[in-house]
C-alpha cells in the first residue's frame, strides 16, 4: 500500500497549489466590475495603462517634440527648448533632462517613468479600479507556476508507484487512473486560468482595458490621434522618420 501513501502525497500537493491559484484569481477578479465606466481616459492614463510607466514617458516625449518644445535629435539626445512644463509629468522630463538642458534620452526615460508624478497616476488608476494593484501580477503568476510544479510533482509520485516493485496490489493501469485524478485536476485549473486570467494585462484591470477599447475606436483625429495611438501602441506607431530614429538609436544604445 505504499503507493497510497504517494497518492495522498499527490494530493496534498495539487490541491494546495490549485488552491492557490483560484485564490489569486478571485483576488484579481474583483476588480473586473463596472468602476471607470464613466471615466474618460486622459492621454497620460491610456498611455499607463498600455505600457506602465515608460510608456507614459515615452509618450511625454513625443508630445512635446511635436509641439517643438523639445528636441529629440537623431543621436539619441534631447534638448529643451521650452522649460516650462505643463503639467507635472512634463516638469519631471524637463528635470530629469537636468539644468544643461540636454541629456540622452534613455536616462531622461528612466527618471521620468519612476517620477513622483507618474506614480501619482498610477496610484489614481489602481484606485478607480482601471489599473492592475502592484504585485497581483506576480502572484498570478507564481500561482500558476506552483500548479505547473504540481502537475510535474504528480507524474512523478505516479510514475514512482507504478514502477516500484511490489509497491502496489492493484493492477497498474488502476494505480495510474487513481494518480491521473490529481493530475486531471491541475490540468484543468491551468487551462482555466489561461482562459479566465488571459484578458488581465500587466498594467490595465479588464475596467481599464475596456476603456482603453473605447478610447482607441473613437479617437477622433489630428494631434490627439497620432498621441493616442502612441499612447496605445507606443514608440513603434511614430510616424516622423527623424523622431522615429531618435528612438531607435536610444534602444540600440540601451542594448550596448
Amino acid at each position: 500500500m505504499f503507493w497510497v501513501l504517494l497518492l495522498l502525497l499527490a494530493w496534498a500537493v495539487a490541491g494546495t497549489a490549485c488552491t492557490r491559484l483560484c485564490l489569486a484569481a478571485v483576488h484579481s477578479a474583483a476588480a473586473d466590475t463596472d468602476t471607470g465606466r464613466e471615466h474618460d481616459l486622459t492621454l497620460y492614463e491610456a498611455a499607463f495603462l498600455s505600457g506602465g510607466p515608460r510608456r507614459v514617458a515615452d509618450l511625454t516625449l513625443v508630445s512635446m517634440a511635436r509641439q517643438r518644445r523639445l528636441l529629440l535629435a537623431r543621436t539619441g539626445w534631447a534638448t529643451v527648448v521650452d522649460p516650462r512644463g505643463r503639467d507635472d509629468i512634463e516638469q519631471s522630463v524637463i528635470g530629469a533632462i537636468g539644468p544643461e538642458g540636454q541629456s540622452r534620452i534613455e536616462p531622461v526615460r528612466d527618471a521620468a517613468a519612476g517620477a513622483e508624478a507618474v506614480g501619482t497616476l498610477a496610484e489614481r488608476l489602481v484606485r478607480a479600479g482601471l489599473a492592475v494593484p502592484a504585485g497581483a501580477r506576480t502572484n498570478i503568476a507564481a500561482a500558476v507556476r506552483q500548479v505547473q510544479f504540481a502537475a510535474a510533482v504528480v507524474l512523478a509520485l505516479g510514475a514512482t508507484a507504478l514502477l516500484l516493485p511490489g509497491a502496489s496490489d492493484l493492477p497498474r493501469h488502476l494505480v495510474a487512473l487513481w494518480f491521473g485524478l490529481p493530475l486531471t485536476l491541475t490540468l484543468s485549473c491551468l487551462a482555466i486560468a489561461r482562459v479566465e486570467i488571459h484578458p488581465y494585462s500587466r498594467w490595465a484591470s479588464p475596467a481599464g482595458q475596456r476603456l482603453l477599447t473605447a478610447l482607441t475606436r473613437h479617437r477622433g483625429a489630428g494631434d490627439r490621434a497620432y498621441l493616442t495611438t502612441v499612447a496605445v501602441h507606443g514608440i513603434r506607431a511614430i510616424g516622423e522618420p527623424d523622431l522615429r530614429a531618435a528612438f531607435e538609436h536610444r534602444e540600440q544604445a540601451w542594448r550596448d
